[in-house]
């Protein structure tokens, strides 16, 4: 018996019609083989669109439906909900993109229009040749690994443990808290960072449903959603935490001293060392490539007057399974590194500081005790702020870093109120970008207070004097774009407001736990708008500035969206896996085993008995690596089969060629 197919055209408001003449590729759509329904609406994603859909599949006896609108990771889930609604499978369905594909991009109305027509025809080529596909219904373990410790992690775990749910927490660095933890204030309220980020960090600790797992990585990631098994290396601290009361006397007596990561090389730590003065666990860790007696030479200081006996160096990484239903990821952001803009002399004047620097010079518990002064000891009558540092740069990163402009006025506001308002600020700056709740406020009382702002990128720092009044400054050179004249502005400190940047190390997670990086590195969410917290991998899901830069609010309300994500998957209790993935035909597979070296997912395995290889369907996602290279065609993906695309092909080349030879004269009374 022939198809029966119902193709919609829709006119997605004023974003396809009238570019795309909609009208006559319903006409033209209705001549193709098999097409007995062919309809355009002004937007058949809206409840009479899919309506419209259900009915026509009812009273039509359609058994394949084609919709040609906007891109299908918008709406291709919502029209197979339609489908299915209506008695239909949903993988008996084709969508085709001609709003990005067509109407966006094609400045010409025609062109755009016999665009869509190939299309559309290449779309109905195709639904001829679609089979049934059933999803699998899989239960989901309750259990939620979150990786990362920061604001947004410490957040999700504490939003998964409210419900009931037990969450890991894996943390790398010694203690949590991450990059809140080396601030002071933050904008635009100047709340103290402690006194929001410790509460909430001793509450993680305290919590029963939070499984704590710091100076640990995730190695590796397997399974599928719903039952995923992570391998949690726990580094070795060289320390007993149960033994050990956090008295703090090795740290006195330790020798070794080396800069401090805490304090952003401003102040130095010692081998054995707490991470942070607030950190959690409060118990110290010993660097193994300090510590004297780790690197084979003699002292063991700490371990002859720990008066609990808690030093241990005989303890080894050990590696922990962790049995999982959902993951959530809150890597965090590297700070980006001034020094290859030499222009600005970071490295080479001692007093150019980035922004993370600056945090610590004035935190209460920072190097300097929160007096914000030189290297010789004085405070600063002046001060230069330097905008985009590394951020809207094609050289580096061309995308904004979102809280520059504001950390920036916060420097400002700080250092007056510090030192006194005799101090001369200077913000230089492309545009400010204050964005949030109360920040165009901020912005203006910072104006207020008498901050001077330079519209214009500097072209350099240097310390070279012209004028007597210059010597032993550095001068910030820089262009005055509203005023048109270039200028030299004396500083006596320079702050550089660097770029938020993705982990160094993204690609390799990206990598274990099978998700995609964008353009700019950080971790590709499904759908920037309807799918912000989730990936491509089904019950992974993003939190905080893994996914791209982020106030500390942004980053918090992100945190929440993806522990909701996981709740929901989690109290649900089962999920639906697609059945869109790869099979190898037993029957052509010649075992050269190309296919397992290739794939991402290790769902691939070899049948030594039948000498062919097997695809684990729980495990695969359906990427087509196999398919691709598979020398002998074995390897296939399900709804995406070779006649299915190489149809799909010919129509796009030859739209005109496959004619009705099924009658469409009239439409039945509904």
């Amino acid at each position: 018996m022939a198809n029966r197919i119902g193709v919609y055209i829709c006119h997605c408001g004023t974003n396809i019609h009238p570019k795309v003449d909609t009208e006559q590729v319903a006409r033209f759509a209705k001549g193709l083989k098999n097409v007995v329904a062919s309809k355009d609406y002004k937007f058949m994603c809206s409840e009479p669109g899919q309506d419209m859909i259900i009915r026509d599949i009812r009273s039509w006896s359609l058994n394949r439906v084609v919709v040609a609108s906007c891109s299908p990771r918008i709406h291709e889930k919502t029209f197979q909900n339609a489908c299915l609604r209506a008695g239909l499978n949903p993988f008996l369905f084709q969508m085709t993109c001609i709003r990005e594909h067509c109407s966006w991009i094609t400045e010409d109305s025609e062109e755009a229009t016999l665009k869509a027509m190939h299309l559309v025809a290449a779309a109905v080529q195709r639904v001829n040749y679609h089979e049934e596909l059933y999803s699998r219904v899989q239960t989901v373990h309750p259990d939620v690994l979150v990786v990362g410790a920061g604001i947004s992690g410490i957040q999700a775990a504490l939003d998964v443990a409210k419900a009931g749910l037990k969450a890991h927490l894996v943390e790398r660095a010694p203690s949590i808290g991450g990059h809140m933890a080396q601030f002071d204030k933050t904008f635009p309220t100047l709340d103290c960072a402690a006194c929001i980020s410790t509460p909430k960090m001793v509450a993680v600790a305290q919590e029963p449903n939070i499984n704590l797992m710091t100076y640990s990585e995730v190695t590796d990631v397997n399974g599928f959603v719903g039952n995923y098994e992570a391998t949690v290396r726990m580094n070795a601290r060289y320390v007993d935490l149960d033994k050990c009361t956090g008295c703090g006397l090795c740290l006195e007596k330790c020798p070794t001293n080396v800069d401090s990561e805490f304090e952003e090389g401003l102040a130095k730590r010692k081998a054995i060392y707490r991470y942070s003065p607030q950190a959690v666990p409060n118990k110290p860790t010993i660097d193994k490539d300090s510590c004297r007696v780790l690197n084979g030479k003699k002292c063991g200081v700490c371990e002859k007057f720990c008066p609990s006996g808690a030093i241990d160096y005989k303890q080894e990484d050990v590696e922990v399974k962790l049995q999982v239903g959902t993951i959530i990821l809150a890597t965090g952001f590297d700070v980006f590194d001034p020094t290859p803009l030499k222009q600005y002399g970071f490295g080479r004047y001692p007093e150019v500081y980035t922004g993370l620097q600056f945090e610590r010079l004035n935190n209460a518990v920072g190097p300097t005790g929160g007096k914000i002064v030189k290297k010789d000891g004085t405070p600063p009558e002046s001060v230069g702020i330097i905008h985009c540092v590394g951020s809207r740069d094609a050289n580096h990163h061309p995308y904004c870093s979102r809280v520059c402009c504001m950390y920036a006025l916060k420097y400002g506001h700080l250092i007056m109120d510090k030192i006194g308002h005799h101090v001369k600020i200077h913000n230089f700056y492309i545009d400010l970008r204050c964005f949030g709740k109360g920040y165009e406020e901020f912005l203006r009382r910072v104006q207020e207070e008498g901050v001077n702002f330079v519209r214009g990128r500097p072209a350099e720092v240097t310390d070279q004097a012209l004028t007597p009044e210059e010597q032993g400054k550095l001068m910030v050179v820089c262009e005055d774009t509203l005023l048109g004249r270039n200028l030299r502005v004396p500083v006596d400190m320079v702050i550089l407001c660097t770029a938020m940047e993705p982990r160094a190390d993204a690609a390799e997670v990206a990598r274990i736990f099978g998700i995609s990086q964008g353009l700019d590195s950080f971790f590709l969410e499904e759908h920037p708008k309807l799918g912000p917290v989730s990936t491509a991998t089904d019950g992974v899901f993003l939190a905080g500035t893994c996914q791209g830069p982020k106030d500390i609010p942004d980053a918090v309300s992100h945190a929440s969206g993806a522990a909701a994500q996981a709740i929901a998957l989690a109290s649900k209790g089962e999920t639906a896996i697609s059945p869109t993935v790869s099979y190898i035909d037993p029957d052509i597979c010649v075992g050269c085993k190309t296919c397992i070296g290739l794939c991402a997912y290790s769902a691939i395995e070899f049948d030594e008995r039948r000498k062919i290889s097997v695809v684990n369907q729980a495990m695969c996602k359906g990427c087509g690596s196999c398919a691709g290279h598979c020398p002998s065609g074995a390897a296939q993906v399900r709804h995406f089969t070779e006649r299915e695309i190489f149809t799909e092909l010919s129509g796009l080349l030859d739209p005109l060629a496959p004619r009705s030879v099924v009658s469409t004269e009239a439409e039945p009374v509904v």
